[in-house]
């Protein structure tokens, strides 16, 4: 059996035969039958818009792998910096790799003085730290002028380096502001992740030293988070990218994706939910509430995932983990209760409306002391390693600029009408 399909115009009786490649067909082979006809596919659900050797994901088998490697395999026996260093360069690092990657973000994560006190500290006192974030990435480009020799190699690797190593610096900053603390500098004899707690976290202290099992917990949700193939603001860093825009720019852009709702803000809703059902008793009311069209069930299902999110049951294990140090988040019984009933209710089993990543990561977030405002700004922090590989291989393929077409469905040619003969 030939692995293609045959496509008929049945006003013409013209008939042509086009390959099945990588699990797609090619719309330019459907333009030489019918051209000037286009598919009509809102918000991308059947459409590849790009071949990407990055993140493998089946949703109805809930696989996810980086690079070929098994998302549970690199959240039980990497780091971060590793998995971002296999994302953008497609193999892991040897020791003598990874100390250099390691060594050039650590001496990376200091920003310019001008960013803190002349941009930072120009938001109003109650700017919402994600608003402040996306500008502050976005700003960085005016830093860097040679941000925009995008095809030299050199030029490339240092703004890689710059934006990944300087994201927690932002973060931090962006916090410490919106609750009137003083900026804290990176320490450069910590870890990654210990570094970042130490910024959020530092008051007067000489040397804030992480909770190691909370430092290793936000390192694999950072792991969990580096990409998750076409996503909303992949797809933004991708299209703003493909116009050859530097890449602090194209990152702004996806970060201002993330800033949605209903993308980086989702854990954010799954915390709101559970504190407004209150406790364990009202679930069932809750639950009853939702199959009748009142409300929705918060961190369940996904766009792609049509079964249990691999993710999902890390980050479970993760936060047992966590809890052990912080003590049990009050809405934990809430949320397994939650859970309990969902996956043993016919109503959501057949919706294939399972647990996804939101559904628990917020739970961590919230006991390890992260304001609900700062869920969608730990989500871009490590995210930023996806982009930046997504970015890096649209442009080592040349990709041409994003331009999707439309269907028009407006009105047909009108004569102009003069100001004073309207509405008559």
């Amino acid at each position: 059996m030939t692995d293609s399909i045959t496509i008929t115009d049945n006003r013409t009786g013209s008939s042509l035969e086009i390959p099945i490649t990588n699990g797609g067909v090619a719309a330019s082979e459907w333009q030489k039958l019918l051209p000037g006809i286009w598919f009509y596919d809102p918000g991308f659900v059947s459409t590849a818009a790009c071949e990407s050797a990055i993140t493998y994901l089946d949703g109805e088998k809930g696989i996810l792998r980086y690079r070929g490697y098994p998302i549970e395999e690199l959240a039980e026996r990497s780091t971060y910096l590793e998995v971002a260093y296999l994302l953008l360069h497609g193999e892991l690092p040897t020791e003598s790799e990874y100390e250099a990657w390691r060594k050039e973000i650590t001496y990376h994560t200091f920003i310019h003085e001008n960013v803190r006190k002349r941009f930072l500290e120009g938001f109003h006192y109650d700017a919402h730290p994600m608003g402040m974030f996306v500008s502050a990435v976005a700003a960085l480009s005016t830093f860097y002028a040679d941000a925009k020799d995008i095809f030299d190699p050199a030029s490339r690797h240092k703004q890689i380096i710059r934006l990944i190593a300087k994201m927690p610096t932002l973060a931090a900053a962006a916090h410490r502001f919106s609750v009137g603390m003083p900026f804290v500098y990176p320490d450069n004899s910590l870890g990654f992740t210990d570094n970042f707690l130490s910024m959020m976290w530092k008051v007067a202290e000489p040397r804030f030293d992480a909770n190691p099992v909370l430092a290793r917990a936000l390192d694999i949700l950072f792991i969990l988070h580096a990409d998750h193939e076409q996503n909303c603001s992949t797809t933004a860093m991708r299209v703003v990218g493909s116009s050859h825009a530097d890449p602090y720019s194209a990152a702004a852009a996806a970060c201002a994706a993330l800033y949605g709702p209903r993308h980086g803000g989702a854990n954010e809703a799954v915390i709101r939910m559970l504190t407004q059902i209150g406790s364990v008793d009202e679930v069932p009311a809750f639950v009853k509430a939702v199959k009748e069209g009142h409300g929705r069930l918060q961190g369940f299902g996904h766009r792609v995932y049509k079964s249990y999110d691999p993710r999902a049951k890390i980050i479970k294990r993760t936060a047992d983990q966590v809890f052990t140090v912080t003590g049990k988040n009050p809405l934990l019984d809430i949320a397994l209760k939650l859970e309990e009933i969902a996956l043993s209710d016919e109503y959501f089993t057949s919706r294939k409306l399972y647990p996804n990543v939101d559904f628990y990561s917020g739970l961590i977030y919230q006991a390890m002391g992260f304001p609900l405002e700062m869920f969608p700004v730990l989500f871009a922090i490590p995210r930023v390693s996806g982009w930046l590989a997504h970015w890096q291989e649209l442009l080592d393929e040349e990709a041409k600029i994003a331009r999707p077409r439309q269907l028009y469905i407006g009105k047909e040619q009108r004569s102009y009408v003069a100001m004073d003969q309207r509405g008559r």
